[in-house]
């Protein structure tokens, strides 16, 4: 993919452009801020449920019809999810060769033909060649046949129902308006990128937001430490969140090795908020006030959040909002979460202290196994 050169140092937030400046024309609409995950009322916190590739991500070896009932990163899914009380939904964005933001979780798409698998990544393809593959939008056309990598084995990518894939502009497009979008910027773990090729893939990916986003509440979010810093320089308008595995699994870059240095790299480049995986911070629960006493909005993501009582303890906790596969079970929980909370409330802060504990160290001895 080409490359702009330039450097987020040189690239003036959007608060800082004039509106008639023609040549940041990236910059000169105006948007309204994205999201508040504070509150839904004057002293009733909301806890936020963030629907996972949309309605859920498809894991294709399961027995569990669930997984594999709507084909994720798609109109259909992300629809779905809408049937429900969920507040965002959560996608992969990335961007093709000829520079159009698509949603697509993998790095590389495979399909089979003639018996032989094929392997491409993703951010080599033009759009024509990325809309090749899967279901086609003509009846009368046929697209590659998608297969997946599950465990080392390739599978046929099959669901209940299907659906094409789509760029990120038609998801502003066709989506119930009222879902929230939570936009990762996906980008391989194992390439080292030169920022000036974050800036230019991260300057596509606003363009679309910025022409097409109106009133719908907006948040981004990155494993990619760099590009969730120069999206933060980039803009001031909507919350940047660093994704984080939370010491679940380790890998070079140091930052990306536990709370601890992800709450280091939010605060000190001016982030909104961390995305941990659910099992991090259930292994250092102190993390959760650590993060919270920073001014840090905590998400979380992970197997674990599709378990109804995993809500009531992380809300217990004191996170802010949950990222699920199981949309309907999850949010038909935290409305009855939301319905016995006055009920709560008469209880006291010792008894929920009291729970909380015995819940956390149940949880930790499961994890621990």
């Amino acid at each position: 993919m080409a490359t702009k050169a330039v450097h987020v140092s040189d690239v003036p937030n959007l608060d800082q452009v004039p509106e008639n400046a023609a040549s940041f024309s990236i910059f000169a609409t105006r948007i309204p801020t994205g999201v508040d995950l504070s509150k839904v009322s004057d002293d009733s916190p909301k806890f936020v449920v963030i629907g996972h590739r949309g309605h859920g991500m498809n894991i294709l070896q399961s027995a569990d019809r669930r997984m594999k009932a709507f084909k994720e990163n798609s109109i259909l899914s992300f629809n779905k999810a809408a049937k429900h009380s969920v507040d965002y939904i959560e996608f992969d964005v990335q961007v093709t060769k000829d520079d159009v933001a698509i949603i697509f979780h993998d790095n590389f798409i495979l399909h089979e033909e003639h018996g032989k698998i094929f392997e491409t990544r993703v951010t080599d393809l033009t759009l024509d060649e990325f809309f090749s593959y899967g279901p086609q939008r003509e009846a009368s056309r046929e697209g590659k046949t998608l297969v997946r990598k599950v465990n080392g084995n390739v599978v046929r990518w099959d669901v209940e129902s299907d659906d094409h894939s789509c760029t990120l502009q038609e998801a502003f497009e066709k989506v119930d308006a009222r879902l929230g979008f939570n936009i990762e910027l996906k980008f391989d773990d194992d390439v080292d990128y030169e920022e000036d090729h974050l800036v230019h893939v991260l300057q596509v990916i606003l363009k679309v937001v910025y022409d097409h986003a109106e009133d719908r509440p907006i948040i981004f979010s990155s494993f990619q430490p760099d590009a969730a810093l120069i999206m933060k320089k980039l803009q001031q308008r909507y919350p940047v969140y660093f994704l984080t595995n939370g010491g679940t699994e380790l890998y070079d870059d140091v930052r990306r090795n536990s709370l601890e240095e992800a709450k280091k790299l939010a605060v000190e480049g001016g982030l909104d908020g961390i995305v941990s995986e659910v099992k991090g911070i259930f292994r250092n629960p102190s993390a959760v006030r650590e993060i919270k006493e920073s001014s840090l909005s905590l998400l979380t993501y992970g197997k674990l959040n599709n378990f109804p009582e995993i809500v009531r303890v992380q809300h217990l906790m004191g996170v802010d909002g949950m990222i699920v596969d199981l949309v309907e079970e999850i949010t038909r929980a935290v409305d009855e979460m939301n319905t016995r909370k006055v009920v709560g409330d008469v209880k006291g802060e010792s008894s929920c202290g009291i729970e909380l504990s015995f819940l956390l160290n149940l949880i930790s001895q499961v994890i621990q196994h």
